[in-house]
C-alpha cells in the first residue's frame, strides 16, 4: 500500500495579509472549540464524577483523564498527517473540522447522560473529536496567515482558551441541569465553526505531483529527529513543562476548593465563574499586549521564557492559598503568564516547523506536548498529594509547588532555540 506525501513544493507560504473579519471569525471558532472541551475539563466532568461516585472521585477522574490523554496523543498527529494528504474538493482542513464537530456533540451527550463508564467513553470520544478539530484548525495559521501577522493573530487566539472557560462556566451556571451543562457549549461551538468555514479558501493538494511512499514511511514520518530539528524539540520541551503545571491546576482546582477551602459542590459553579473571570481578565491583558509587542519587536523567546516564570509563580501562590482571595491572586498571576505565553508561543512554533508542507502533521506532533501532561500530571499528582496528608485531605501545597517548579523548567528550555529571536 502506498500513501501520497506532500513536499515543500506543495506549500507556498502565505503572503497576503488576512483581514480583521477573518481574524475575528477564526478567534470565535477557537473560542467555541475551547468552550466545548474546557467546560468539562475544568468543572463539569469533575462534578459529574463526584455526583456518580464521590468516595472515589480523585482516582476515577485520574484514570478517565489519563486514558483520554492517550487518545489525544494518538489522534492529533495522525489526523494532522491525514489532513496534510487530504485531496477532497472541499480542501485539506475543512472536512476534518466538520467531522470532528459532529463527534463533539455525540461525546458531550454521552457524558451528560451515562453512568461512570459511559461518561469515560464520552470523554475519550471528546478527546478524539477535539484533537481532530484542533489539529486542522491550528494548521489554518501557517496555511493562511503570513509570518508578519502571526504574533497578532496568535495573541488574539491566545485569549480564546480562557474566554472559552468563562463562557462555558457561565453557561453551566445559567442552564442548571447536568445535561445542559455539557451540551450547551458544544452546540455553540458547532454554530461558530459553521460561520467560520466559509471565510477562507482551504488549501488543496495537487495529487498528480506528489511522490508515493510506502506505508512504513508514514509511520516513520511521525518521528522528528531532535538533532535535525533542535529548535522544534526545545519548543516541545518548553510547552510540555508549562502544560504539566496547567494540567495539574485544571485537574485539581475543583477538588482544591472542596477539600482545602471547604466549598460545597453547589458552590463550585459560582466560585469557578468568579475565578475564570479573574483569570480571563489577566490572560487577555497579557495575550494582547505581548502579541502586539512581539510583532513590533520581532522577538518571541523573551516573551515565552518570562511568561513561563510568571506562570510558575502563580501556581506557587495557588498552592499556598488558605482562602478564596489567595486562590484568586494565584490564578490571576497564572492567567497573566498564560496569556503572555500563548500569545507568542504559537507564532514561535510555526516558525520552527521542520516541514512547512506538513504543518498539520508537525503541529499535531507538537500538540503531544499538550496531551502528554494530561496523562503524566494525574499519574504523578497523588504522589505529591500524599506527602504529609492529614485527615484524608491531600497536600495541595506540595502538589502546586511541584507543578510550579516543573513549569519553571520550561522557561530554561526556550533559551537554546536559535532560529527565532
Amino acid at each position: 500500500m502506498t500513501i501520497a506525501f506532500a513536499t515543500s513544493k506543495d506549500y507556498a507560504a502565505p503572503s497576503k495579509r488576512v483581514s480583521a473579519g477573518f481574524i475575528v471569525l477564526y478567534a470565535l471558532a477557537f473560542f467555541g472549540l475551547w468552550m466545548a472541551i474546557m467546560t468539562p475539563a475544568v468543572m463539569t466532568l469533575a462534578l459529574r464524577v463526584n455526583e456518580i461516585d464521590p468516595a472515589n472521585k480523585e482516582s476515577n477522574l485520574s484514570w478517565i483523564l489519563g486514558v483520554g490523554a492517550i487518545v489525544a496523543m494518538l489522534v492529533n498527529p495522525i489526523v494532522g498527517q491525514l489532513s496534510d494528504r487530504t485531496t477532497s474538493r472541499f480542501g485539506m482542513r475543512k472536512p476534518w473540522m466538520v467531522a470532528g464537530a459532529a463527534l463533539v456533540l455525540v461525546a458531550l451527550y454521552l457524558m451528560g447522560t451515562g453512568d461512570l463508564m459511559v461518561v469515560a467513553v464520552g470523554w475519550w470520544l471528546m478527546q478524539l473529536a477535539f484533537n481532530a478539530v484542533l489539529a486542522t484548525m491550528t494548521a489554518v495559521m501557517p496555511d493562511q496567515v503570513p509570518e508578519e501577522q502571526r504574533g497578532v493573530v496568535s495573541g488574539v487566539l491566545g485569549i480564546c482558551l480562557q474566554v472559552g472557560i468563562v463562557g462555558g462556566v457561565y453557561l453551566a451556571q445559567a442552564v442548571g441541569s447536568t445535561f445542559q451543562m455539557f451540551m450547551a457549549p458544544g452546540l455553540i461551538f458547532v454554530v461558530l465553526l459553521a460561520v467560520f468555514l466559509p471565510s477562507f479558501e482551504d488549501r488543496r493538494l495537487k495529487t498528480d505531483t506528489m511522490p508515493k511512499l510506502e506505508l512504513i514511511a508514514l509511520a516513520k514520518s511521525f518521528w522528528i529527529d531532535p538533532r535535525k530539528a533542535p529548535d522544534f524539540a526545545w519548543a516541545f520541551v518548553s510547552r510540555f513543562m508549562l502544560i504539566m503545571g496547567l494540567a495539574t491546576l485544571l485537574t485539581y482546582q475543583v477538588f482544591f476548593l472542596i477539600d482545602k477551602l471547604h466549598f460545597t459542590p453547589d458552590q463550585i459553579p459560582g466560585a469557578m465563574l468568579t475565578a475564570t473571570l479573574v483569570t480571563t481578565a489577566t490572560t487577555v491583558i497579557g495575550s494582547l499586549l505581548s502579541g502586539w509587542l512581539s510583532d513590533k519587536m520581532q522577538r518571541r523567546k523573551f516573551f515565552v521564557w518570562s511568561s513561563t516564570l510568571i506562570f510558575a509563580a502563580g501556581l506557587a501562590v495557588v498552592g499556598m492559598a488558605n482562602d478564596f482571595e489567595g486562590f484568586l491572586w494565584g490564578i490571576a498571576i497564572v492567567g497573566f503568564g498564560q496569556g503572555v505565553y500563548v500569545a507568542v508561543d504559537l507564532a514561535l512554533v510555526t516558525q520552527v516547523l521542520p516541514n512547512p508542507a506538513e504543518s498539520a502533521k508537525d503541529l499535531g506532533i507538537f500538540n503531544l506536548a499538550n496531551a502528554l501532561p494530561q496523562t503524566v500530571a494525574p499519574a504523578i499528582a497523588p504522589l505529591f498529594l500524599m506527602i504529609g496528608a492529614e485527615g484524608g485531605k491531600g497536600n495541595y501545597i506540595a502538589l502546586f509547588v511541584a507543578a510550579a517548579l516543573i513549569s519553571a523548567v520550561g522557561a530554561l528550555a526556550v533559551i537554546p532555540i536559535r532560529k527565532v529571536k
